[in-house]
C-alpha cells in the first residue's frame, strides 16, 4: 500500500472509531470532530442502562482500600488488581502523585467512608517523565496565566513513588497511615513492582 494510501486509511479507521454507534455516518456529526466520541460513549451507556440492576450497594468501599493510580489510559486498574465493582476508591490524576487534591480525597475516603489502606502505582513510561515545571511558563505565555497546579513531573519513578508514600504518611488528615504500599505497574508486562520505602 502507497503512504497516501495507508495515510488515508488510517484517517477513515480514525474517523470510524469516533462516530458514535448506530449513527451510520449521518451528516449529522460531519465535522463535528471529537464530540462525536462523547456521542458514542453516551449511546454505550444507553446500552448499559438497559441491562442495568441497581447492586444495592451504599459508597463504602468492600475492601476498604484507596487506590491512587495514574490516569494513563492503559491501566485497567480493575482488572490489573482483581476488583469488582464496589471493591475500592480509585483517584487518579497525571502521573498518580500524591498533591492536596489527593489528600483530600482519601481524607474523605478514610474519615467519611470507612477505607484503611491505600496502594499508590506509577507506572513505566508515563508522560510525566518527559515534562517539567518549563510547562507551567509555556502555558503562563500562551494565555497569559500562570497555573497555580505544580507539574509535579519526575525523572526516576522510584524515588517519586517513595515521595508520594511519605506525603501519605506525613499527612496530619489521614486516620490510617500504617498500611500504605507503593507499586510501579509494567505497562508491556501487566505486572506490579513494588518499591520499597526504605531506600
Amino acid at each position: 500500500m502507497s503512504t497516501s494510501a495507508s495515510a488515508s486509511a488510517s484517517a477513515q479507521h480514525t474517523d470510524d472509531a469516533a462516530r458514535p454507534v448506530g449513527s451510520g455516518g449521518s451528516e449529522a456529526t460531519a465535522g463535528r470532530g471529537s464530540a462525536a466520541v462523547i456521542d458514542r460513549l453516551v449511546e454505550a451507556n444507553r446500552r448499559y442502562a438497559d441491562g442495568f440492576q441497581d447492586p444495592g450497594m451504599d459508597a463504602r468501599p468492600v475492601l476498604k482500600v484507596a487506590v491512587v493510580a495514574c490516569m494513563d489510559a492503559r491501566l485497567d486498574l480493575h482488572a490489573a488488581l482483581g476488583l469488582e465493582l464496589g471493591d475500592c476508591h480509585t483517584i487518579r490524576n497525571a502521573g498518580g502523585v500524591v498533591t492536596d487534591d489527593v489528600i483530600r480525597s482519601l481524607t474523605i475516603s478514610q474519615r467519611a467512608l470507612g477505607t484503611r489502606s491505600v496502594i499508590l502505582i506509577h507506572h513505566t513510561g508515563c508522560g510525566l517523565e518527559s515534562l517539567t515545571e518549563d510547562f507551567r511558563s509555556e502555558l503562563e505565555e500562551e494565555v497569559g496565566q500562570r497555573p497555580t497546579w505544580a507539574v509535579e513531573s519526575f525523572r526516576d519513578v522510584d524515588q517519586d513513588v517513595r515521595q508520594s508514600m511519605q506525603r501519605v504518611r506525613t499527612s496530619p488528615f489521614l486516620l490510617h497511615t500504617d498500611d500504605v504500599r507503593g507499586f510501579v505497574f509494567d505497562v508491556t508486562k501487566g505486572a506490579l513492582r513494588e518499591i520499597d520505602p526504605a531506600q
